[in-house]
């Protein structure tokens, strides 16, 4: 049976993670520093720069509250350890109160050191300075970056806590406790990893997400990467003014049909396979004419008389590509999270299939 003290710490636990790094749920219900403090920090809109100078101070503050506020909730979930008293609590706990006290104290004295000569030493002013002319200084880098965030035509992308955004002149990436900030005349950027998931953490579809590192000829801005959804490439590249490099030599799918295709390949290898009966040879597919036919379509998704698969006697006409091009193309648009369990007609006969009932051809 667990007890008090280890169902708080689990529950704490969970708390804490989410609160740093909030899950859309967290974001839907307000649970993020921006929401809480939204009425102290004013309007990214109106104000960009001295907005997330505000928000990364604020959010660095009450993150380094978390400890305290576990050894807190324990004077309650545990009475009979008198952590109340921390003259009478053992020496451990006395220890983890020291550090969890400190911490927020130390944060405090670098916010107040950020905050001289109004926020001149923040890290936020500090990378502005560096792309300032020697007769101007980091303010009129920020007045001009807050004008150009205020267009519509920038791109954005990304949770409030964790945007990638390209302006006429800026690179820019919004993290928890900082902002990276690049001009466009001076950066390089380059593909670098590239990650595929069958399922995507908000929809029930496929999608791939491209790291473009960006690195800047100004020696006093350090490299930084940023993540967006291959689907989002397009978008961005068209605001760039510099070429992306693709150092990893990624296969980037820019569409939704794409990134499918690639789940549907996945699904259709981990099917059974058909064996090709002998004599009989595999003739160019009829789609695109220039692969062999390899697909077979044969109902393993259930019971011969159940469902709503139906048996397909075609011979082998299509390959893997121009089948699940097909597949593709049947679906409805607006809702891809369907695409995967859906069933369409064989492009020959008509008779039903599903994805399951997809079958590679052996020789």
């Amino acid at each position: 049976m667990e007890t008090p003290e280890v169902t708080f710490t689990l529950a704490y636990v969970v708390f804490a993670v989410c609160f740093v790094f909030p899950p859309n749920e967290f974001r839907s219900a307000g649970v993020t520093v921006q929401n809480l403090l939204s009425g102290w920090l004013g309007s990214e809109d109106v104000a960009f720069v001295h907005y997330h100078i505000k928000r990364t101070c604020a959010t660095l503050l009450v993150h380094s509250l978390l400890p305290l506020g576990y050894y807190v909730g324990m004077c309650f979930a545990s009475p009979e350890q008198k952590l109340y008293n921390v003259h009478l609590a053992s020496d451990g706990w006395q220890l983890y109160f020291s550090l969890a006290f400190a911490l927020p104290l130390v944060c405090v004295i670098l916010v107040y050191y950020w905050s001289w000569r109004k926020w001149s030493y923040h890290p936020i002013a500090r990378t502005l300075a560096s792309h300032a002319l020697p007769q101007s200084g980091w303010r009129a880098v920020a007045s001009s970056l807050n004008t150009e965030f205020r267009r519509i035509d920038k791109f954005a992308t990304g949770a409030p806590g964790a945007r990638v955004i390209v302006t006429d002149t800026w690179v820019i990436k919004v993290a928890t406790y900082n902002v990276h900030i690049a001009q466009q005349q001076e950066i390089h950027l380059t593909v670098t990893d590239s990650k595929q998931h069958e399922l995507s953490p908000d929809f029930n579809t496929p999608v791939q997400f491209l790291t473009i590192c960006v690195a800047s000829i100004n020696p006093n801005i350090k490299p930084f990467d940023i993540r967006l959804n291959s689907t989002e490439y397009g978008e961005m590249r068209e605001k760039l003014h510099a070429p992306i490099r693709n150092a990893a030599n990624v296969v980037i799918h820019q569409t939704l049909s794409d990134m499918f295709l690639e789940t549907f390949k996945c699904q259709v290898e981990l099917n059974q396979r058909y064996s090709l009966p002998s004599g009989q040879d595999l003739e160019p597919c009829i789609g695109c004419m220039q692969a062999s036919a390899n697909m077979k379509l044969l109902k393993l998704c259930q019971e011969d008389d159940d469902g709503e698969c139906q048996d397909c006697y075609c011979r082998p006409m299509w390959c893997m590509t121009c089948m699940g091009k097909w597949f593709a193309s049947r679906q409805d648009q607006q809702h891809p999270e369907t695409w995967l369990s859906s069933r369409v007609p064989c492009p020959t006969c008509r008779a039903k299939f599903c994805i399951l009932d997809v079958c590679l051809v052996d020789n």
